[in-house]
């Protein structure tokens, strides 16, 4: 079984006017092959919205067309984390320059054993 079967590649596409989204896509139709869970292919469908959610609606199927895994009710819904007073402590320009640029030299001993 190779370990990345269940990967599929999705070509996104910019949403129509209108929507809430700003690109989508989905695997072509059929699916790509896949074992994982008892399943014989599997679906994956992305949606990148304006508001900088991204939905994941991935499914498994069997050979009956059965799902055998992913959520039937809808895409999982992953939103952007709320934005945090500590945005801008971890920038660049935060940090501080070196205390000193002078070459500093010191002596080590590795233990090999």
């Amino acid at each position: 079984m190779d370990i990345a079967e269940h990967l599929t590649t999705i070509h996104l596409s910019r949403c129509e006017r209108g929507k809430r989204c700003l690109y989508e896509g989905s695997t072509p139709l059929g699916g790509f092959p896949n074992s994982w869970g008892g399943a014989a292919y599997c679906t994956s469908d992305l949606s990148i919205h304006k508001n900088g959610e991204t939905h994941i609606w991935d499914k498994g199927f069997d050979d009956n067309g059965s799902q055998v895994w992913g959520t039937k009710a809808g895409p999982y819904e992953f939103k952007p984390a709320p934005k945090s007073n500590y945005d801008d402590m971890f920038s660049p320009l935060n940090f501080s320059a070196p205390l000193s640029l002078e070459k500093m030299e010191s002596s080590y001993a590795i233990d090999d054993q």
